[in-house]
């Protein structure tokens, strides 16, 4: 995971398998620094960075990704611009689905698959002696 920290939250609503946050993204952002001179974009990293860290606190995991499945990078992310991600969660093959977007307009999406269910299954045949 790379070290950044979270834009400013406008709101969030979220119910059992699904949160959406309202996300300012601001022109005085470090990540736009240098990302590009002539237009600064948000790197897709930093999307990516902030799509684990909410979804795995809101939904309880740690931080530990097995994959990143059908990254989708669909318009830049321009600074002073506010966009919405929601995040929808399948515990039964631990993955979340996050999507970027403001209206109809799509930014970014994916699958996060986590090694949680792998963890989960390990950690009860540490705890039973099966092997």
């Amino acid at each position: 995971m790379i070290i950044s920290t979270l834009p400013t939250i406008i709101s969030q609503s979220s119910d059992t398998d699904s949160a959406t946050w309202r996300l300012d993204i601001a022109a005085d952002l470090n990540y736009f620094n240098g990302h590009f001179p002539e237009q600064p974009v948000l790197p897709g990293v930093t999307q990516l960075d902030w799509a684990i860290k909410l979804g795995c606190a809101h939904f309880g995991y740690g931080v530990d990704i097995a994959t990143l499945e059908v990254l989708k990078f669909q318009q830049l992310m321009l600074p002073g611009t506010q966009v919405d991600l929601s995040i929808s969660h399948n515990a039964a093959k631990a993955k979340l689905v996050f999507a970027y977007s403001d209206g109809d307009k799509r930014f970014a999406s994916g699958r996060i698959a986590l090694n949680a269910a792998l963890n989960t299954a390990l950690d009860t045949d540490q705890t039973t002696g099966a092997s």
